[in-house]
């Protein structure tokens, strides 16, 4: 089931609304008649992470850790 209403509503009921998505529930959050978000629950991640999945898919250029002197100068805060 899928619901909608105001913001201002829905930060009247902020807690019940949570418990409804948890149950199941969708809920739109409109501002001025606009629907603006959906209230949805947060989805677990389904598969395992995998280290190592992208080795030899990735590279660095070979200056990678080479930084020009003025980029240095710049993050330092002696900016030319």
């Amino acid at each position: 089931m899928t619901e909608a209403m105001n913001i201002h509503e829905a930060k009247t009921r902020l807690s019940s609304l949570i418990a409804r998505v948890c149950k199941g529930e969708t809920i739109i959050i409109a501002k001025a008649g606009k629907p603006m978000v959906k209230l949805v629950p947060l989805a677990e991640d389904t598969l395992p992470r995998v280290p190592g999945r992208y080795k030899g898919k990735i590279s660095m250029a070979p200056d990678f850790d080479d930084t020009p002197d003025e980029i240095i100068a710049a993050f330092e805060g002696d900016a030319v």
